[in-house]
């Protein structure tokens, strides 16, 4: 059994993958070819923004967009504190301040009241100037914008929405990686929407930030290549990755969505009796990039999946550690008391297989084996 089975899909996609793929081998076009385009186009149509520009992976799209918006060293960035370690990684990198803000618990997203209250802590400290806020969409579900979206105006935060595992979420018919001033995604394999390697995307409906964006991909390159206005990157997305989204996009769209919250839906009816399982709010869609149930404790947690494994099921643990107990923060001390939440998920959570390729007798088969060895564990066997 395949966590993510990547297999099966290109299977199933093969012809129109090999096809878009000889395309590119055919024209020898493997730097910004028409393919990048024809996807920059049809994935801003998607998500409903004005512009899109891909990259070389969701991490340098999370950095791209701090520097377009020019976030300096003496700017503090919210990011959750629950979340893959890119987050708040680029927000160092260009040496800002990270604040680690809680996240609901049976949703994983950013807590706007914890947000507010990080805030609130940031103003009386009186260090570092307010600036950002990276809610992240966390397994598929966008962040509660409406509510973040309110106080970042309150407090003139500039929004940047990593959706690396949020592409394909709604809340209320709007798409994810549209909410903020800035949107992102990854197109790592594993992702919603993947290719077979590295990459990503920035969005937005500012013309000014997108053209800046381009630029900055580009090693700050100006009216051509060897006119550099500003300090960037050498981002760019390959053709070929571009060509194999392509025929991906559609199927992503087509059926991959629906197959993903089927399973979902068969997990949660199985499961929920057992388990703390995932909720999706009212008016919210999730693309499901992983489906996380939560134990009771780290050790019952530990056995299931090692009972698990131990019958061919794979599982991950995403993620052992809340971004503030990273050892690259170890230093980290501020307000630690609300963080509570991230510490019980890190030790609770543990992702099952989901992938549109999944099967109704494949779901059952993983659901039984957790219930069977929940009661081993509850039952002291």
């Amino acid at each position: 059994m395949e966590f993510i089975d990547l297999k099966s899909q290109y299977q199933k996609l093969k012809q129109e993958i090999d096809c878009h793929m000889q395309e590119v081998l055919n024209d020898g076009s493997y730097i910004m070819g028409k393919q990048v385009k024809i996807l920059e186009e049809e994935l801003a149509k998607y998500v409903g923004v004005k512009y899109c520009a891909t990259c070389a992976n969701g991490t340098d799209a999370l950095q791209m967009a701090l520097m377009a918006l020019e976030i300096t060293t003496t700017d503090a960035v919210f990011v959750p504190d629950f979340t893959f370690y890119a987050t708040a990684e680029v927000v160092s990198l260009i040496g800002a301040k990270p604040i680690f803000v809680d996240v609901e618990e049976r949703t994983f997203n950013m807590d706007p009241e914890k947000l507010e209250k990080a805030i609130q802590n940031v103003i009386k400290e009186g260090k570092w100037t307010l600036k950002a806020v990276i809610p992240v969409d966390l397994f598929g579900q966008p962040a509660d914008f409406e509510k973040i979206q309110k106080i970042a105006q309150k407090y003139d935060l500039t929004i940047i929405e990593d959706g690396a595992q949020g592409l394909g979420g709604e809340c209320k018919g709007k798409k994810a990686c549209s909410f903020g001033d800035i949107g992102t995604t990854s197109f790592f394999p594993a992702k919603p929407l993947g290719c077979y390697g590295d990459g990503g995307a920035v969005f937005t409906d500012d013309e000014e930030l997108y053209r800046k964006i381009t630029s900055i991909r580009v090693h700050g390159k100006g009216e051509f290549k060897y006119d550099n206005i500003r300090v960037g990157m050498n981002s760019r997305l390959d053709t070929l990755q571009a060509a194999i989204l392509l025929p991906k996009l559609k199927a992503f769209q087509e059926y991959e969505l629906a197959q993903r919250n089927k399973f979902a839906q068969m997990y949660e009816q199985k499961l929920k009796d057992y388990v703390q399982t995932p909720i999706v709010k009212e008016d919210f869609y999730s693309s499901w990039a992983q489906y996380t149930i939560l134990l009771n404790s780290k050790e019952e947690r530990d056995f299931v999946q090692t009972k698990l494994k131990e019958v061919g099921i794979p599982s991950m643990v995403y993620y052992p550690k809340p971004l503030h107990k990273q050892v690259v923060y170890q230093t980290y001390d501020f307000h630690l008391e609300d963080l509570k939440v991230s510490e019980h998920l890190s030790r609770t959570v543990l992702s099952l297989p989901m992938h549109p390729y999944l099967t109704e007798e494949l779901v059952e088969t993983v659901c039984n084996k957790v219930i069977e060895i929940i009661g081993e564990f509850r039952n002291g066997k």
